[in-house]
């Protein structure tokens, strides 16, 4: 088989190509342990309420300048809906839900979840800039969909 030197160059580039690609994604998989977010933490969605620490979902301090804050989702509302942060604190946020699938933006951030039922997301954030940041559901949830949203106010200690 007669292969024409231009085939030849392009065959090689293509294979080349590949091989760095995979060869990329294997080291940042393997050797650097980079993984794509997963839900390994699970609830029973039908008992959100009464679980913890969703029992009693908003800001709980855990040291120094860590704190917690639990969201839950459900029909149109975020619980809870109004949230004071101290500037310059690092909030560990889980959000579970209720009901159906809904998104968790924070607009101006990165934060940016889809909350399954059943699953708890979690994200860290470290909040340094006072003023209100809008939390969005970014994924359609039903007929009061764009009625939901909530706010987190970031404040100076």
């Amino acid at each position: 088989m007669h292969m024409h030197k231009f085939e030849k160059i392009w065959l090689t580039f293509g294979i080349g190509t590949l091989l760095v690609f995979l060869t990329t994604v294997g080291v940042g998989a393997f050797y650097m342990g980079t993984q794509p977010a997963s839900c390994l933490v699970t609830i029973d969605p039908e008992k959100v309420r009464e679980t913890a620490p969703f029992d009693n979902p908003g800001l709980r301090h855990i040291e120094g300048n860590k704190y917690e804050l639990n969201i839950v989702t459900s029909a149109f509302a975020f619980t809870p809906n109004q949230i004071q942060i101290p500037k310059g604190a690092e909030v560990v946020i889980n959000v579970t839900t209720t009901d159906v699938v809904h998104g968790f933006q924070v607009a101006g951030t990165n934060i940016n979840m889809m909350v399954h039922p059943g699953y708890i997301n979690t994200y860290t954030q470290k909040f340094d800039k006072t003023g209100e940041y809008l939390i969005l559901c970014n994924e359609y949830c039903g007929a009061g969909h764009h009625l939901m949203s909530a706010k987190i106010e970031v404040v100076e200690q």
